[in-house]
């Protein structure tokens, strides 16, 4: 009787999907059916980040085991050829295969520049074990640093180890995480709480979906050992509804714990007890903030207190609570089951570890990447992901998500670590790196952030409630041809304002995407000002559109095309743009293929 042979891994995930992936499942299907191979194969479809290789730019993607080979932007027309070649004749298509330039056979995974200088830690069982199976879990490991917390270590132990390891809080702010703990150990309380953040609202941020879509097991094991550490017998992972796989296979991952006596009463007969439940939030951006997602989970409206108390003092119920994110406790049972020295082995001085960043925006290689602390920004942008495409200069990297910074080139050597980015005017944040090229309007990209925090903000407290509200109003007014010069300065006292005056971190870190791009490209801001003209030629308003009769090569496309009639247009006749019917759209540039139009 024939076994199986090979197994077909094919990304079906968000990015493959626009690309076709879906079709060319289909035609698989068909063609091992077809060919006569079903005992030789089977499918597994990938659909979501967990076993993605990482290389959406070469979307859709397919994986072929046991060999390992990468087959990347298919078409349903290659399908064919790929099965009757690798799984009848079991000889590789080396056409569709993704090889870099200097190999000639099926690269490691050290080989490859996309994974060369990345370190997977948080990561680590990515792609490598079945998320839902809890017992290859076990098998890499899984839950021995729980069995070490709790049968081998008291609370100060595990709070030692935890300074040892200089691990700070990965939810943005960059906390130790030790520092929390310990103040929750040292709170007076027979009642304490331990809180998981997923709720990752930031635009394009996808590094904790990805790690409970994968490996919520170590999640899971994070926060016992956490709840060991301050004495805690209950906890919340705190998770946005828009996750449907995470939440499910969370709901397995306890459901295995409790099968295996790894949550609830008496854990691996440790006399300690402790239990889990998922709260799922609505989606708002506020409730990241942790009072704010304590009085959700209370099932109150989503709004930051002030502080002092702090939540490990006074957190949810008015109850001490330690609250940490889903990349922060996916390190901890490393930390206890390998030694804090070991994790502060990597990093710099003050910042250790790895960092998960969701890459995106003009760069060739889009997805998640972990790197060590103190990697320059220079390396993740151009030897993990592979530069600027269409052959465009960089111009910026947008760090810390929607209330981060934009810094320029002259930043591209700057070490990722917490203080070497806020001396340079953004945030780390939970990971989001949004990359620019020299067709982006700073102005434009200032007033997409700041529109995004304005709509978030809560209205609590009136500096953000206003002050974003009087910021985006300038702002608009900028790209509309209306800015005055005295906007700058406005600007710049708004910012500050709000920044210092504000009840939560998101209202105290709104303005900087604005003084941030003020810093670095205050020309842009003072071109759309003094000179009402828009030099990346993104702000519709200030676009004057004129056709240069030497390079029109009297095609008729732009005529055929604007929806208003604003083109006259005669053949061998250069094309001409009637000014006050123009309504701006777009169209005819982007249906010149001579580069005519100005």
């Amino acid at each position: 009787m024939d076994t199986v042979q090979k197994q077909i891994k094919i990304c079906n995930g968000p990015r493959c999907k626009e690309k076709g992936s879906h079709e060319i499942l289909e035609a698989l299907k068909k063609e091992i059916k077809e060919q006569g191979v079903e005992n030789k194969v089977t499918i597994n479809e990938i659909t979501s980040e967990d076993e993605c290789p990482g290389y959406c730019a070469l979307a859709p993607t397919m994986i072929v085991e046991p060999e390992g080979i990468i087959y990347k932007n298919l078409k349903t027309k290659n399908i064919s050829s790929l099965v009757s070649e690798h799984i009848v004749k079991n000889t590789p298509v080396k056409k569709f295969q993704f090889l870099p330039k200097s190999i000639d056979q099926v690269p490691a995974e050290s080989e490859v520049p996309f994974f060369e200088p990345q370190l997977f830690w948080a990561m680590r069982n990515r792609g490598r074990i079945d998320p839902e199976s809890i017992d290859e879990y076990i098998a890499k490991d899984g839950y021995f640093a729980a069995e070490k917390a709790l049968n081998q270590l008291n609370s100060e132990e595990i709070i030692e180890e935890m300074k040892k390891s200089g691990l700070r809080g990965r939810g943005g702010a960059g906390f130790p995480t030790h520092l929390k703990w310990q103040f929750a150990f040292q709170a007076e309380g027979d009642t304490k709480f331990v809180l998981c953040n997923a709720d990752e609202g930031d635009p394009g941020a996808f590094m904790d979906r990805s790690i409970l879509e994968a490996d919520p097991h170590a999640v899971l094991e994070g926060m016992i050992i956490a709840a060991k550490a301050i004495n805690a017998n209950k906890g919340y992972i705190y998770c946005r509804t828009e996750y449907p796989l995470a939440i499910r296979r969370l709901q397995l991952a306890i459901q295995s714990a409790k099968e295996y006596g790894l949550l609830g009463d008496n854990i691996l007969n440790s006399g300690f007890n402790f239990d889990l439940e998922i709260y799922q939030g609505a989606g708002a951006f506020v409730c990241g903030e942790e009072t704010a997602l304590m009085r959700s989970i209370e099932g109150k409206r989503g709004m930051p207190r002030p502080r002092p108390p702090f939540p490990a003092h006074k957190g949810l119920w008015e109850k001490p609570t330690i609250l940490n994110n889903v990349e922060t406790f996916s390190n901890v049972p490393q930390i206890i089951f390998k030694g804090g020295e070991w994790y502060s082995s990597v990093g710099t001085e003050k910042s250790k570890g790895t960092k998960v960043f969701a890459l995106s925006g003009d760069i060739k290689n889009i997805g998640l990447v972990e790197v060590p602390m103190g990697t320059p920004l220079r390396t993740i942008i151009y030897d993990i992901g592979g530069g600027i495409p269409n052959k465009k200069e960089f111009k910026a990297v947008q760090l810390g998500g929607p209330s981060g910074g934009c810094v320029s080139e002259e930043y591209l050597d700057l070490p990722v670590d917490y203080e070497a980015i806020a001396q340079a005017g953004a945030i780390m944040g939970s990971g989001g790196m949004i990359v620019m090229d020299e067709s982006t309007c700073m102005v434009d990209m200032a007033r997409f952030f700041m529109d995004f925090v304005q709509d978030e903000s809560c209205g609590k407290c009136t500096p953000c409630r206003e002050g974003t509200k009087r910021i985006l109003e300038i702002l608009d007014r900028i790209k509309e041809g209306d800015g005055q010069p005295e906007d700058l300065q406005r600007l710049e006292e708004i910012g500050h304002y709000v920044q210092e005056t504000s009840l939560c971190g998101l209202g105290q870190t709104a303005p900087n995407p604005v003084l941030s791009t003020l810093k670095y490209f205050r020309e842009e801001y003072e071109a759309h000002i003094y000179d009402k003209t828009c030099p990346a030629k993104k702000c519709i308003a200030l676009l004057k559109f004129e056709i240069d009769p030497e390079k029109c090569t009297s095609c008729g496309m732009c005529y055929k095309h604007c929806p208003v009639g604003a083109i006259s247009w005669q053949k061998k006749e250069p094309a001409v743009i009637d000014k006050d019917k123009c309504i701006k759209c777009m169209t005819c540039f982007e249906k010149c293929m001579f580069d005519a139009i100005y």
